[in-house]
């Protein structure tokens, strides 16, 4: 495809500002534009306009149905085809309604609810977002006009992920606004989050999830040697793509791009068959629904091409899991980045507020950055392979925190040279930015933007966004009251930013965030050390977390603890889920084939003694095989009898029971199959091994 071609099809598929301009009127146009751009409610009026229009265009473009498109507690995507058809004067007619593009109605007590819903109250209500544009989604069956949607409860609580997100939002905007009035600025009319969500992704061929019901069932390998090529060794890090994979890098491109999502970057990734794709930064919002397409394109197309887009975090045990690396800026309507620092960050005491926010948000509030990320499958990525640590700290760069220091301390700052020398007379000049990268950091600031590298690969960006969107909102909110009340803003600007950098400092480190070192110096800032979701859980349901999402609107206490059932019940469901498909694995399939292999073995020794021949070390292997089968029997029956076991009716006591109980056995078992496998012929294993999995289209 030419770059014509590519400027030409993108964005075919979106309902957004060149198609609003042709298919609406004037008068709609400007009205949906202002509620888009400023917040405004929206005149319902114009309702039944922007419907037809959206009708009309879908219709041209081939689809039949449309669908309220919204995003559930099941950490996917869920939608309700409907037809364009209505009947009139016993003639088929084709209408969507601005009723029906407004609200839907759902099942509610089908989605998971954590007790918000009964089952036999099914009401629940989808309502359009009219800041994300409308989509044109292609399936085998042709397609189909989707319109982004929140989702709530018929009392109105929320149920869904972009609800709290879009209430994060308001309540962020509202404080930003009231920080930059205070330093002059009447232009800007509203301050955005701006998100690059970086999704990393494993593809292998499909037929590997056929013969592995691991893979299949729950993303990941559940049982696996270490592949004899180390990660280190496979040199796969930005190396050419394989045919199938370039293949699949450019059709989910064109993909992506006729629904108007900027796919920017696809390269290979650190580990064998991990590969990634950068799209381009935009609003908060409109990027979540779009990584959610992404994750969507990815498993369609690769299926369509024989492959398996795996999206769990730790797909393959000892090398790199995959994250979900969230750029996170801020950003006016007027086109200015909070975060620049600009030339002279020292004397910039705009950027060293906002600055200075995040810091207070981020230490005061770890443990609900740490919950945005917590999942069972998560919690086998986070602390090694390039994941971050499950220490939340965060990363200035040696640069901003000399500035840190300066300002502190009234000093000037030290010239800093930005230019880079190769050593080559024949290269440009080379400028370099003013932080290096640390990839140990969960927490980084990188130029002008900061990267949370702690999301997982399968979740949703809209659980970290509503939380960092909050508690950054509450350090605005703390920041423009004291300015507010001063009478002398320059002086206590000053006396801000050095308040909060000696109370809050423990959470900057610009080191190793992997050395045992951090981990020592962590204990003596006191700084929370939350290694599972289970840790993490009880913080959504403190005191601290209901009064803090309550003052800003965004979770009432009622919706924060029916989302501490949905992911306690998550997590619980998950593990429960892997020990069942070990059980099955290794009663059906392991188990069975290293008895069949000793039954060969036998008759072999039993043939070598009729022609006399030495057979002892036939027999000792005979022998130690049929002890590791024999104990792998017995921890089969132990997980088998921890899984029969009633759990507890307390939901965070059911999360403890099967942390502390189901999962070390399940890992037993597993550890045991592994060192069957080492004994094992690989003809006479019963399933592909990592090796044949990981390097089955790998030539490097």
């Amino acid at each position: 495809m030419s770059a014509n071609s590519i400027t030409k099809s993108y964005g075919v598929r979106l309902f957004g500002d060149a198609v609003m301009r042709e298919k609406l009127t004037s008068r709609a146009y400007q009205i949906l534009q202002n509620t888009i751009q400023s917040g405004a409610e929206l005149d319902p009026s114009v309702a039944d306009v922007i419907a037809n229009a959206m009708k009309e265009w879908a219709i041209e473009q081939g689809a039949t149905h449309y669908a309220h498109w919204f995003q559930p507690l099941t950490g996917v995507t869920a939608e309700k085809h409907t037809s364009f058809i209505e009947m009139r004067d016993n003639h088929v007619v084709t209408r969507l309604s601005g009723k029906n593009l407004i609200k839907g109605e759902p099942d509610a007590s089908a989605f998971p609810s954590g007790g918000l819903r009964a089952t036999f109250e099914a009401r629940g209500y989808t309502a359009w977002d009219c800041t994300s544009p409308a989509f044109l989604k292609e399936e085998a069956g042709g397609l189909t006009l989707c319109i982004p949607t929140a989702f709530c409860s018929y009392n109105g609580e929320a149920m869904d992920q972009k609800t709290p997100l879009l209430r994060s939002m308001e309540a962020l905007n509202k404080h930003a606004l009231r920080v930059l009035r205070l330093f002059g600025d009447n232009e800007t009319k509203r301050v955005v989050p701006f998100i690059g969500a970086e999704q990393e992704y494993f593809l292998v061929d499909q037929s590997f999830l056929d013969q592995r019901l691991d893979l299949k069932l729950t993303g990941k390998a559940l049982f696996g040697l270490p592949t004899l090529k180390s990660q280190a060794e496979s040199r796969h890090y930005y190396g050419s793509p394989s045919d199938r994979v370039s293949t699949f890098m450019r059709e989910l491109d064109l993909e992506l791009w006729k629904l108007g999502i900027p796919s920017k970057i696809s390269h290979n990734e650190a580990a064998p068959c991990q590969h990634e794709l950068v799209p381009l930064h935009t609003t908060v919002n409109i990027a979540c629904d779009q990584n959610q397409l992404i994750m969507e394109s990815m498993r369609k197309i690769a299926r369509r091409l024989g492959l398996a887009c795996l999206l769990s975090e730790k797909p393959f045990p000892r090398i790199n899991g995959s994250g979900k690396h969230n750029n996170w800026s801020l950003g006016t309507d007027t086109g200015y980045n909070l975060f620049e620092p600009g030339k002279t960050p020292y004397n910039n005491a705009q950027f060293l507020i906002f600055l200075s926010a995040v810091i207070r948000a981020v230490d005061k509030y770890a443990p609900l950055l740490r919950l945005s990320c917590a999942s069972a499958s998560n919690d086998r990525r986070l602390g090694g392979y390039e994941a971050p640590p499950v220490i939340i700290s965060i990363y200035l760069g040696n640069d901003i925190m000399a500035v840190i220091e300066q300002v502190k301390t009234n000093q000037d700052p030290p010239e800093r040279d930005e230019t880079l020398n190769f050593g080559v007379p024949s290269m440009p000049e080379v400028y370099r930015d003013s932080t290096d990268r640390n990839r140990t950091s969960p927490f980084a600031f990188t130029g002008n933007k900061f990267e949370f590298r702690m999301p997982g690969a399968s979740q949703s960006i809209s659980e970290c966004n509503t939380i960092l969107n909050t508690i950054v909102a509450e350090s605005l909110d703390l920041i423009a009251t004291r300015l507010e009340s001063s009478t002398d803003f320059a002086t206590e600007v000053r006396q801000i930013f050095r308040d909060i950098f000696v109370r809050h400092e423990r959470i900057l480190f610009v080191g190793d965030g992997y050395s045992e070192e951090w981990f020592a110096e962590a204990a003596r800032r006191n700084l929370p050390v939350l290694g599972d979701t289970v840790d993490v859980l009880p913080y959504m349901i403190c005191d601290n977390a209901i009064d803090l999402f309550a003052k800003y609107g965004v979770f009432s206490e009622s919706e924060l603890r029916a989302r501490h059932k949905v992911m306690t019940r998550t997590y619980v469901d998950q593990l429960t889920l892997d020990a069942r498909v070990v059980v099955d694995m290794v009663g059906r399939q392991i188990v069975p084939a290293v008895v069949q292999h000793i039954g060969d073995l036998s008759k072999t020794a039993i043939d070598l003694q009729t022609l006399s021949v030495p057979s002892q070390v036939l027999i000792d292997e005979i022998s130690h095989l049929t002890h590791l089968v024999s104990n792998t029997r017995n921890l089969l029956a132990a997980l088998q009898d921890t899984l029969s076991q009633a759990l507890p009716t307390d939901d965070q006591l059911r999360a403890e029971a099967v942390r502390d109980n189901l999962l070390p056995r399940t890992y037993a078992l597993c550890n045991a199959c592994n060192a069957l496998e080492a004994l094992l012929p690989r003809n006479a294993w019963p399933m592909p091994t990592l090796d044949e999995i990981l390097y089955k289209d790998i030539q490097l």
